[in-house]
């Protein structure tokens, strides 16, 4: 009882973070005339605004272009990123520190700015409107070589030298004996690098213009901003409802190991 009152106000801020996201869904399944109401039930449901989706755009072509790349892309930053987070932690070479000095440098560099030097690369590699667009790019992280650095940090010396010892070279002791160790940053690093490919936007309308080949969120933006929902609001949340759905439930998922991992992951070192 005495901690009655901390549960309910964190109940409370609970319930006013996730209200916005209840309601979009909600909303989505209400005629159009009730949308307005900020309240979340209603005797009208129906999935009419869900089937316009569908019958407007190809929502289930892009999800699965979604799918491939933010798999795609979770898989390469998971893979380099340890394989560079193990050498900058535990291998002494000449010009290390400097590298990873040039590494945190480029996290303060604004998107943005890379984005016509990159959409030019892509034009000379002749990958516009290609799958390679949209993926290559991506498979590099600095925050999660940063991370799998700080955790790899944090595993004794001496496991690494008795693994050398019995004859492992530096890979087998990253795949099988690291990596193993290093769930956690994992799933961190795949959660994050998830969840950024697959809300990239600015990206993929650079180097995609095929229908077939566009992401998600790509076709949701051009649904509501190009013209095709025709003002119907109720379309419009439909879809970004259908887009949002699936990062909540990958979160679900695995908020039990994320929030483990942030806890242990630390940046002490």
């Amino acid at each position: 009882m005495r901690k009655l009152p901390i549960y309910l106000v964190l109940i409370v801020a609970g319930g006013l973070f996730a209200y916005p996201f209840l309601w979009m869904m909600t909303a989505s399944l209400k005629p159009e005339v009730e949308i307005g109401n900020i309240g979340l039930w209603s005797d009208n449901f129906s999935w009419r605004n869900y089937a316009a989706v569908v019958q407007k755009i190809p929502i289930g072509r892009a999800f699965l272009n979604s799918l491939l790349v933010s798999s795609c892309v979770t898989g390469a930053v998971i893979f380099f990123g340890a394989m560079v987070g193990y050498a900058l932690s535990r291998l002494n070479f000449r010009g290390r520190d400097f590298l990873l000095n040039v590494m945190l440098f480029t996290m303060v560099i604004p998107f943005q700015i890379t984005l016509i030097p990159m959409y030019m690369l892509m034009v000379k590699f002749g990958w516009v409107d290609t799958y390679l667009a949209l993926i290559v790019p991506g498979m590099i992280s600095t925050f999660g070589i940063l991370l799998f650095r700080q955790f790899f940090l944090d595993i004794p010396q001496d496991l690494i030298d008795a693994a050398r010892i019995d004859g492992c070279n530096e890979w087998r002791i990253l795949f099988s004996i690291i990596m193993p160790l290093a769930k956690p940053v994992m799933i961190t690093v795949g959660i994050l690098s998830f969840m950024g490919s697959w809300n990239e936007v600015l990206w993929p309308l650079l180097v995609v213009r095929l229908q077939k080949l566009m992401t998600m969120p790509q076709i949701v933006t051009i649904f509501a901003v190009g013209g095709q929902a025709e003002s119907q609001l109720g379309a419009q949340l439909a879809a970004a409802t259908l887009l949002a759905l699936p990062i909540v439930i990958v979160y679900a998922i695995f908020q039990r190991h994320f929030i483990a991992s942030m806890a242990t992951t630390g940046l002490k070192n």
